[in-house]
């Protein structure tokens, strides 16, 4: 597909179709507990962003408002969903800030807690920005630190694909996390400027640097409520709800496209 061909109703069918958005894996069950957490100061589930006042029905409430999920408390376990109306209404207001940071020639920098399914959209979105003229800020490349979340070993290890940050495990393999700990250590090495303008992320990434008051646009699930509490409390620019998880990297694409689309970026990358 070339961006200008892409439309609303066509992304939105193959978002349900792929299960990015609509019916989604994760169970109700899954995203309750995590919303109590949430609510309860949990920090595996603030994602770096210090979120007062939050209940548990405020938090419900603003997911289904933002995210889609069923809004009804009494429905305690099942299939949960995510709306596409809301997927694509939240790119077109990231695809609006990222365009802005291409116009200004922001400083933007880019990290991933979802390397193995997001990478593909991380690094699209920063080739078509350091071809408009933008600076990737890198910092921070090799820290690394024992993780408190972990599967094997706790080392972890902060690297880089290209300009977008990632964990990798002891044994170089791309690691998940929810973790905000690796962002602030980006931003301790910025700590005497530049800063970036703008942040693109997700999980406890995007949390760090949204609490730290950058400029921060973000992506995260519906079993994932704090980039959600985070935006309603205004730390967060926008955060776009999908299936951040399971499915094939390539159902991404689509959504990649409008995002740069969006954003004014033609296919070759020129605006």
């Amino acid at each position: 597909m070339r961006f200008e061909q892409i439309d609303r109703e066509a992304l939105r069918a193959q978002l349900v179709r792929t299960g990015i958005a609509g019916e989604v894996a994760t169970p109700r069950e899954n995203n309750l507990e995590h919303y109590r957490r949430m609510a309860a100061g949990d920090p595996r589930h603030q994602f770096g962003l210090t979120l007062r006042g939050w209940t548990f029905e405020r938090t419900l409430d603003t997911m289904a408002r933002l995210c889609g999920v069923r809004p009804d408390p009494r429905y305690l376990r099942g299939i949960d969903t995510i709306d596409p109306e809301l997927t694509v209404d939240a790119l077109e207001v990231m695809g609006k800030r990222i365009g802005a940071a291409a116009e200004r020639r922001e400083t933007v920098m880019f990290a991933t807690g979802h390397p193995g399914t997001l990478m593909g959209v991380y690094r699209a979105i920063e080739d078509r920005l350091r071809a408009a003229g933008c600076a990737v800020s890198t910092p921070s490349g090799g820290w690394s630190y024992a993780a408190e979340e972990y599967y094997g070993s706790p080392y972890r290890e902060l690297s880089y694909t290209g300009g977008v940050a990632a964990l990798v495990n002891a044994a170089g393999d791309p690691a998940h996390t929810h973790d905000p700990q690796p962002m602030r250590a980006m931003l301790r090495e910025l700590a005497n400027g530049p800063r970036p303008d703008l942040v693109i992320a997700d999980h406890g990434w995007a949390g760090a640097a949204g609490e730290a008051g950058i400029d921060t646009v973000g992506f995260a699930d519906c079993n994932d409520p704090a980039l959600f509490a985070g935006q309603e409390d205004g730390k967060i620019v926008v955060t776009v709800p999908l299936d951040d998880g399971i499915r094939p990297a390539e159902h991404y694409v689509p959504l990649t496209e409008y995002l740069l689309a969006r954003a004014g970026f033609a296919e070759s990358g020129a605006r």
